[in-house]
């Protein structure tokens, strides 16, 4: 269990931060922005949310907790050392891509298939997904940025791939099971 008696610790204060392994790296390192967009990523959710009910709402709580867990896996360097470490470690796992795929196939049921490509937009709801879509790309380019550098749960990396399918199914089903999409019309203002 975590707890936070103080907020601030002054320790980062020159450009540094620990990670949950006790090492400090610059907080400009691969690692800390990896998991910098994730949380970021998170607080689009908290937007969506705003607007999101039923079953959407209630996915997009569980994937929250799965971003925290992704971001306790990134924070964790040394995968290598994962069974011998003194207390059991956070990692994504493949049954939490398993989950995204299954989620995937049942909201893609009710969809007729694509003619065009979508603008972002359509229902307030529809338009956050496509913004927690381009963030969620934006976190998964940086863990494989990480991954060039230094061992990364390879979980990880599907897990990003997997969730922003699932915020692209997602938002067809927010704009009237995709009956609301914003179809692109190539060349259309030219």
């Amino acid at each position: 269990m975590v707890v936070l008696n103080r907020i601030y610790t002054r320790t980062g204060d020159r450009g540094d931060t620990r990670l949950a392994s006790g090492d400090r790296v610059p907080k400009h390192s691969l690692r800390v922005a990896a998991y910098g967009t994730v949380d970021e990523l998170n607080a689009v959710l908290g937007l969506a949310r705003l607007t999101a009910e039923g079953e959407i709402d209630v996915a997009l709580g569980r994937i929250q907790n799965d971003l925290f867990d992704l971001g306790a896996d990134l924070a964790t360097p040394d995968i290598e050392n994962d069974a011998t470490a003194k207390y059991p470690r956070l990692r994504i796992a493949a049954a939490q891509v398993e989950r995204l795929e299954r989620e995937i196939d049942v909201m893609n049921e009710g969809l007729q298939p694509l003619r065009s490509f979508i603008l972002p937009g359509g229902t307030p709801l529809a338009a956050h997904l496509h913004l927690a879509r381009t963030v969620c790309r934006r976190a998964e380019r940086g863990v494989v940025a990480l991954a060039v550098e230094e061992t990364v749960n390879p979980e990880a990396v599907r897990y990003l791939n997997r969730l922003s399918d699932w915020f692209f199914v997602a938002a067809r089903v927010a704009n009237d099971n995709g009956n609301g999409d914003v179809l692109w019309v190539p060349g259309a203002n030219r």
